[in-house]
């Protein structure tokens, strides 16, 4: 779980970067305190110590996605691989949480790992948290997407997540934390705001 909660923090990371570099090649723009913004930050405690912070306004992103064609990734929307789907009804799934009241749907307390998915105040929780960590430094994975978010995700249809749609919907929102992962060798945070740089 970890290992690909890894690969798929790298791979946003490495998107919101060429997404960064493209815009700022092609526009120059400046933000002002009324814009939306949202930031990655991975901070990496191995023996280079790096740290990388990402701030993108999401006007930008929304302007700048739909112009990159790459792999699943097109006209602002991603294909979304059906054969890692395991013939689940993502669609009718949401449908569902979405028409639920809130509470906690999924608890799973196992000797490797906890997981929690849970709905609460228009938000989609999910916490898993790994067992095999140290007492001081467990590893765990927290998200909190709002059910609006999500149902723009899901607008372009049956095969696609519609990525300009979601950060439209982000920004009609206040300031908020998205994704927290804590690891053994690195912590990523994505967070939205008004500000044009991360803490």
């Amino acid at each position: 779980m970890f290992n690909r909660t890894k690969r798929l923090g790298r791979v946003s990371l490495l998107s919101a970067m060429v997404i960064l570099a493209g815009a700022s090649a092609a526009f120059g723009q400046s933000g002002s305190t009324k814009d939306r913004w949202l930031h990655v930050r991975v901070i990496n405690s191995d023996n280079k110590g790096e740290t990388v912070r990402v701030n993108i306004p999401l006007e930008l992103a929304e302007n700048v996605l739909p112009t990159i064609n790459k792999n699943h990734l097109h006209n602002g929307k991603i294909t979304i691989d059906q054969a890692h789907m395991n013939d689940v009804d993502v669609h009718a799934l949401l449908n569902a949480i979405r028409a639920a009241k809130d509470g906690e749907y999924v608890t799973v307390q196992g000797t490797d790992q906890d997981v929690r998915v849970a709905k609460e105040g228009g938000r989609l929780l999910v916490h898993v948290k790994d067992n095999k960590g140290s007492k001081s430094n467990k590893p765990s994975v927290d998200i909190k997407i709002p059910m609006h978010v999500i149902d723009a995700l899901f607008s372009a249809g049956k095969d696609e997540l519609d990525i300009v749609a979601g950060l439209h919907a982000l920004a009609l929102i206040g300031d908020t934390e998205l994704v927290s992962v804590k690891s053994d060798d690195s912590t990523v945070r994505v967070w939205m705001d008004s500000k044009n740089s991360s803490d």
